[in-house]
């Protein structure tokens, strides 16, 4: 009789121990679904702390509803990305060609010159415009820096202590989101001008 007192009292702990596990796995399956339909009705990315705090969200249940929301996309047409800015959806990069035949308007080309001229500021940052011609080896056409500058993608901070106190471009988290970094680390190994060259 005791002994099978014991195998009931566990077979309810373990029950409720199942039960417990099952409200936990559908929690974080319905806070993904709110991280989800977030994402998709903003115009930006979002960050942890937007999340947690609208949410009401500790760091853990964040990362759980993130993992399970993953999970889910995984087999579909939309992926999560962590950029500086914070979480987006995107379509996966499979579909790109697709999307640029169905809508070539989409798609920007960025010239030989831009590209070497956002290289050298995002790898050797903070720099001048001299440094960028030094670097290149031609003038730098205000142009180009007025479309950096238009895309939000480098700003002017700080000053360069010698003659002239020429301005200091650093890129800005956005042009981390336009690449889908989180942060500059993220950079592969520094392209030399061949390679630019080679793919603009």
């Amino acid at each position: 009789m005791v002994d099978n007192a014991k195998q009931d009292n566990s077979k309810q702990t373990l029950s409720v121990s199942l039960e417990q596990q099952d409200e936990a796995i559908n929690k974080h399956e319905t806070i993904s679904r709110h991280i989800e339909v977030l994402l998709h009705a903003s115009e930006a990315p979002i960050t942890a702390n937007v999340l947690k705090k609208y949410l009401s969200l500790s760091t853990q249940e964040l990362q759980q509803a993130l993992e399970i929301l993953q999970a889910r996309l995984k087999n579909g047409v939309l992926s999560l990305n962590e950029t500086a800015s914070g979480y987006r959806l995107q379509i996966t990069d499979s579909y790109s060609p697709l999307i640029q035949r169905v809508f070539p308007q989409r798609q920007e080309r960025l010239s030989q010159a831009l590209l070497e001229t956002l290289s050298v500021i995002a790898y050797k940052q903070p720099v001048t415009r001299s440094d960028i011609e030094y670097v290149r080896g031609v003038t730098l056409s205000s142009n180009i820096l007025r479309q950096l500058f238009d895309k939000g993608w480098i700003i002017e901070n700080g000053y360069k202590d010698t003659l002239g106190r020429p301005a200091l471009l650093h890129t800005t988290p956005q042009f981390l989101d336009a690449f889908g970094l989180t942060s500059l680390e993220q950079l592969p190994p520094m392209p030399d001008m061949e390679s630019i060259k080679a793919i603009s």
